[in-house]
């Protein structure tokens, strides 16, 4: 804001006595700068797909294609994921079925999946393959929820440090006269709104996975 009234005193000086133009000059918008927020938005955002990528490979006892989307199988000299090289569809509640494009390549998808040690049993047959997800011990789902705590607590943690970056911004804007007190206060409000409508949302995500893990 000193940088607006330097600019101000400026123009007045400059004017001299016209009295109409110093009322059309008071009535800008004493406003000078509205935070733009995009950037921090892209960044939690990217947090929140992070988030749902860990979750899907929580494995649950319910067949889900999304536990595969993290393993690749070399095709034709290149890395690809299972998904691009056959088609994938769901048996039954506990079985997926996946139907390689090129039949030379079941031994590939078997090995991948195996190797992966998502807690998955593999079998090929004429058709393909059977990817079986077993039922879960209480165990297991105990170990499977405290894993997904510690992924929510990684985004939150990560989100906490977005926050820090920008609310040190607003502070060195406001040192360099770029934003007024009053719009340092107003984005604070803001960004804190965002930050906990994000922090709901990756509760609504571990919630859901949670009962997933537990029914």
């Amino acid at each position: 804001m000193a940088i607006v009234k330097r600019l101000y005193a400026a123009v007045f000086a400059t004017l001299g006595s016209d009295s109409t133009l110093h009322t059309t000059l008071y009535l800008l918008p004493t406003k000078f700068m509205a935070y733009n927020f995009s950037g921090f938005k892209a960044r939690v955002e990217g947090i929140e797909e992070w988030l749902k990528k860990e979750f899907s490979l929580l494995r649950t006892g319910r067949a889900t294609s999304a536990i595969l989307d993290s393993i690749t199988v070399e095709s034709y000299g290149a890395q690809s994921p299972i998904a691009h090289v056959g088609n994938i569809t769901m048996e039954d509640a506990r079985t997926l079925r996946i139907a390689p494009w090129d039949k030379s390549q079941v031994k590939a998808i078997e090995s991948a999946i195996t190797k992966a040690n998502l807690g998955l049993s593999v079998s090929a047959d004429d058709s393909g393959l059977r990817v079986i997800f077993p039922e879960l011990t209480g165990e297991r789902r105990a170990q499977l929820t405290k894993l997904l705590h510690a992924k929510l607590e990684d985004a939150r943690i990560s989100l906490r440090k977005e926050r820090e970056e920008v609310l040190n911004d607003f502070k060195q804007k406001e040192k360099d006269s770029v934003m007024s007190k009053d719009d340092h206060f107003k984005a604070k409000e803001e960004l804190q709104k965002q930050v906990d409508a994000m922090n709901r949302r990756f509760e609504q995500l571990a919630e859901k996975k949670e009962s997933e893990i537990n029914n």
